[in-house]
């Protein structure tokens, strides 16, 4: 129950954090959002680590626990983040979210190969449901009616109008971060497996210091630097905005595999493309595209996603299907 709430709540925080930087990018840049926000990450979870107590505990991380945490941080918070940003200022959160939860795919291959984890037939086809549910977004446009009936360009801003997704940029880097997700739970899991929920707090602190020290060297090349002190005050606060809701659902969703396992969590995290369409609708629909393609390549995603991360008997039992399909579903190689 424990790790349920936890990933619902990192699902919910990790679409607060996309929506704040998806302002952020509109007229900064992913540069600027990455460097900002992945020194704030450091600075919330010291501050939950010193009042829960935590970081007295830090000479006690395991050092090949610490190892594993730090590439997280370089993968996680630095190349997938940056990758994440880029797609969304180039095609927006609403179109890309799709190909970025992608990730689970490219978790559930790794679990094949490295741990040598049984796949089944119901999995792959739910991997191929989730790429459906991505390119069906890519035939969504601005001029098509949205998802309320109401003709789209008649309830957008002039300015919402000349948003226009550019789509192989948004896609190539969408599926870049996917491949960066999907890569570090598998990490993580390695790094915190039997260690506790608190311990999440401490390997979230290493994973983003391990990513800050990373940041600070970048800087050192005047072409970055230049681009992170061009920031606007306006996109200061919304991707201060994002860094404290991304350190809030990674330190969510460390807690979560430190006390539930890897397919527990990442079916319940799915749920984030949902809140991520809710979130967009509320507080940006002026910068995304919205429409009934969009809802049927989400629902569509998060539907295969839950074929692919839950547990494939529970799924069967719950559908209550024939035996004979049943079985053949259940098949594993």
């Amino acid at each position: 129950m424990l790790g349920a709430v936890l990933s619902l709540l990192s699902a919910a925080s990790f679409a607060l954090n996309i929506t704040a930087a998806r302002r952020g990018v509109v007229t900064g840049t992913p540069v600027q959002g990455t460097a900002l926000t992945v020194p704030i990450g450091v600075a919330c979870f010291l501050a939950v680590a010193i009042a829960t107590g935590q970081i007295a505990h830090l000479n006690a991380f395991p050092v090949a626990a610490a190892g594993w945490m730090a590439a997280v941080g370089l993968l996680h918070f630095v190349v997938g983040r940056y990758c994440n940003y880029r797609a969304n200022q180039a095609a927006g959160v609403n179109i890309t979210a799709p190909v970025v939860q992608l990730q689970i795919v490219v978790t559930l291959a790794l679990a094949v190969i490295v741990l040598h984890e049984p796949c089944s037939i119901l999995q792959l086809f739910g991997a191929g449901v989730m790429l459906a549910g991505a390119l069906v977004t890519q035939y969504q446009r601005p001029g098509s009616r949205s998802a309320s009936g109401t003709p789209a360009k008649a309830s957008m801003s002039s300015r919402e109008t000349a948003f226009v997704a550019r789509y192989l940029p948004g896609y190539l880097f969408a599926s870049l971060a996917a491949l960066a997700y999907g890569t570090s739970p598998i990490m993580a899991r390695f790094a915190l497996e039997s260690t506790g929920p608190a311990s999440g707090i401490l390997g979230g602190l290493v994973a983003y210091c391990a990513a800050t020290a990373l940041v600070a060297v970048a800087m050192i090349w005047p072409r970055l630097r230049r681009d992170v002190t061009a920031v606007k005050r306006e996109n200061v606060r919304w991707f201060a905005y994002s860094g404290v809701f991304v350190a809030m659902a990674q330190g969510f969703f460390f807690s979560a595999v430190a006390v539930a396992p890897i397919m527990l969590v990442s079916p319940l995290l799915q749920f984030s493309l949902l809140f991520r369409l809710l979130f967009s609708r509320l507080f940006n629909p002026e910068h995304e595209i919205f429409g009934w393609l969009v809802l049927a390549g989400v629902a569509a995603s998060i539907l295969g996603s839950l074929a692919v991360a839950a547990d494939t008997d529970a799924v069967l039992r719950f559908l209550s299907l024939p035996e004979w399909l049943a079985a053949a579903l259940r098949w594993r190689f």
